[in-house]
Parts: C-alpha cells; sequence; structure tokens
C-alpha cells in the first residue's frame, strides 16, 4: 500500500507491507517535486516488493561505502590506499548527502563522475570508478540492491592533469649510471637503490624489503615477494598484486654492486647502520641531484619515473611486450599495454617500418628447392 504527503512544496511518498509474520513494514523518501515523481518511486518499490527485492536494510549510500570498507578492505590495503578510500568517501557524502543507496540511479552517479572527472586526472578517475564499483558490486550480493547503477558509466577526466611520464633516453640512462657509479661508497646507499631501479624497473617498496636471501648470485635472479610501506612507517607487506610476486633475471653488472653492500652486514640489502632503510625523500633528492650533475631536466620526474625509463629502454632493444609484462608483475600484457600506451606508440612506428619489409619480401625471396621425395 502506497500513501502520499506533502510537506512544504515538496512531496512524501510511504509504502507499507507485511512480511510472512504478519509485521508491519513501512519504507519512505521526501523529496519529490511532484505527486506523480512520488507515485512513480512508490510503484518501484513495490515492483521491488513483488519480486522479493525489498528490504528495510537500506542505508544511506555514503555509510553504507564507509561500512563495506571497514568491513572488507581497511585491513587489507596500504595507508596510501586507505586515504583514496577516504576521500571517495567524502566525496559521496558531499554530493549525494543521505541520499539511500537504492534510490541512487545511474543518471545520478554518471553526473558525480562527470563532476568529479572535471578537474582530476584520468589515473585517478579511473581508481575511484573501480573502488565504487566494487562496493555496489558487494550491495548486490547483500542483497540490498537489485541493479548495479555503475554500469556502462562513461568517464571523463581533465587532460592537463593527466601528466605524461617523463623517461630517460638511452644515452641519458647511461650518463646518469655514470655519475652514480663514480666515487661510488656502500654508505650511498640511495645511489644503489636508483642503480638497482634503472637494472631491474622495480618499485621503490619492492626495492626497500629487499633482503639477502631474495638474491641468487649463482642463478643471477631477485625474487620479489614483499614491499616495504615506507608510507605508514615501515612495515613489511604483500607485494602491490598477486602477480607482483616474481623472480626476474638481472644481469652481473648489478649483482657485482650489490656483492659491495654485502660488507654492511645488515638484513636488509638497503639497510644503514642505524637500521633504517632510505625512503622516497632521501632517494628522490639524490636521483634529482645527479640528474643536475648529468645536465638533465626532466620535470616530474622521480624514483617511479625510472620504472618507465626501464621499460623504455626495454621496448627499445626490442624486447617483447610480454617479456616486459612479466619482468614488471602485471597481471596481463592488456595492464601493460594500457600503462605504457604512449610508450608503445612511439615504437609502433619503427615496428611497423620491420613489418613493411618483411611483407616486401613476399614473391621476391627464393624459396628452397623441394626435395625429390617432396616433387
Amino acid at each position: 500500500m502506497a500513501s502520499y504527503m506533502k510537506r512544504g512544496k515538496k512531496w512524501q511518498a510511504r509504502i507499507s507491507w507485511r512480511d510472512d509474520f504478519g509485521k508491519l513494514h513501512q519504507k519512505s523518501k521526501l523529496g519529490f517535486m511532484t505527486k506523480q515523481e512520488a507515485k512513480q518511486w512508490a510503484v518501484e518499490q513495490e515492483k521491488k516488493h513483488i519480486d522479493g527485492q525489498l528490504t528495510e536494510n537500506d542505508p544511506i549510500w555514503a555509510d553504507y561505502f564507509n561500512d563495506w570498507y571497514e568491513t572488507f578492505k581497511k585491513n587489507k590495503i596500504s595507508l596510501s590506499t586507505a586515504r583514496l578510500y577516504a576521500k571517495t568517501h567524502q566525496r559521496l557524502t558531499d554530493y549525494f548527502g543521505k541520499e539511500k543507496i537504492s534510490d541512487v540511479t545511474r543518471k545520478q552517479y554518471q553526473h558525480f563522475m562527470n563532476q568529479f572527472g572535471k578537474n582530476h586526472a584520468k589515473e585517478t578517475v579511473q581508481k575511484t570508478n573501480s573502488i565504487i564499483r566494487a562496493c555496489v558490486k558487494d550491495a548486490i550480493l547483500d542483497g540490498i540492491i537489485s541493479s548495479d547503477f555503475t554500469q556502462r558509466i562513461e568517464l571523463i577526466w581533465d587532460k592537463n592533469k593527466t601528466v605524461k611520464v617523463k623517461y630517460l633516453s638511452i644515452n641519458q640512462i647511461n650518463e646518469l649510471v655514470t655519475s652514480l657509479e663514480n666515487g661510488l661508497r656502500t654508505a650511498y646507499l640511495s645511489r644503489y637503490m636508483i642503480l638497482t631501479a634503472i637494472y631491474t624497473g622495480m618499485r621503490l617498496g619492492e626495492i626497500m624489503a629487499l633482503q639477502w636471501p631474495d638474491i641468487n648470485f649463482n642463478f643471477k635472479t631477485i625474487t620479489i615477494n614483499k614491499s616495504y610501506d615506507y608510507v605508514s612507517g615501515g612495515k613489511l607487506k604483500p607485494p602491490k598484486t598477486e602477480s607482483s610476486n616474481r623472480t626476474i633475471r638481472v644481469n652481473q653488472d648489478l649483482l657485482d654492486l650489490l656483492k659491495q653492500l654485502q660488507k654492511n652486514h645488515h638484513k636488509f640489502v638497503f639497510e644503514n647502520g642505524d637500521g633504517k632503510i632510505p625512503g622516497s625523500t632521501a632517494v628522490n633528492k639524490t636521483l634529482k641531484k645527479h640528474l643536475a650533475k648529468c645536465g638533465i631536466e626532466r620535470n616530474n620526474f622521480h624514483f617511479h619515473s625510472l620504472r618507465h625509463s626501464h621499460v623504455a629502454y626495454l621496448l627499445a632493444n626490442d624486447i617483447d611486450l610480454y617479456a616486459i609484462s612479466q619482468r614488471l608483475g602485471h597481471s596481463n600484457m592488456t595492464t601493460t599495454a594500457k600503462k605504457y600506451a604512449y610508450l608503445i606508440d612511439e615504437y609502433r612506428a619503427r615496428s611497423n617500418e620491420r613489418i613493411n619489409d618483411a611483407l616486401d619480401k613476399i614473391g621476391h625471396e627464393s624459396a628452397p628447392k623441394p626435395s625429390k621425395s617432396e616433387a
């Protein structure tokens, strides 16, 4: 049964129903501009009741998101990722206010993402949408809502805030390596960490977490199975993703450099005498210093940019995308292709020329003469 009441200039709709035990339940919503809008809402709710999808468990959208985060995500993510969840909760609160999750529509959510995307970078928009979608899917599993209002949403973003990552050319990488190795001493741990990033493409947290058993000097490999959470003050945690657990091949030059640090006799490869490992501030300060020494000017170039430079170097040396993807610890080549699309495009022209050269040989190269048995 539905009833309607005008409160001030707006209408309220209320529906009532009894469960199998005869208990009365009610659900209402206030804020409709016309009585017809209120009736339309009531019709939709009564249809949910008929389909067995109507429930009193209808939390405020922003509150459900926060409760979902506290229950399912809080203890599994890093501090930096937790900040994104906190910001997302605040954005949902600011935009949707006290609106119930069951009342959110695709159109409303599209408007929310349109407004958000106008002044945020592509990666931020995609990550925010991704975690909201995960929450909504769980709300469906919980029986709180029946449809996914995040499906088929078109994302927009501020292209001016989507910074194209800078990377070093082969010559610049060689210059930087020479500068870092010049006068190198075992106390200069930040230099060793930068060199490790150049040779391996490893993330900073993965490099900080390296321990001596992770390095196999005989087989020339490094096993990556943990990360150092430097943002939250320092503790070991699993790598970024399951696929980030990997063993990569390294060259003898890097192994010779790392062997020099064994004389420090510490548990962690890059641990100093005080039991500390250089963090983001220290390594970026050293990186900036040596880039300046080499006369290399790169805005927005930081330690993680060395990972991009590693990819550019491998692509320039014709290493295939699958091998690069495995080395970086990506779950599949699609992730690598999306992440480094701008680099791949730069090498596409050269690949196309090789393809064209190969195709031009069709019909012009003499085929081997068939053997007598084949004839």
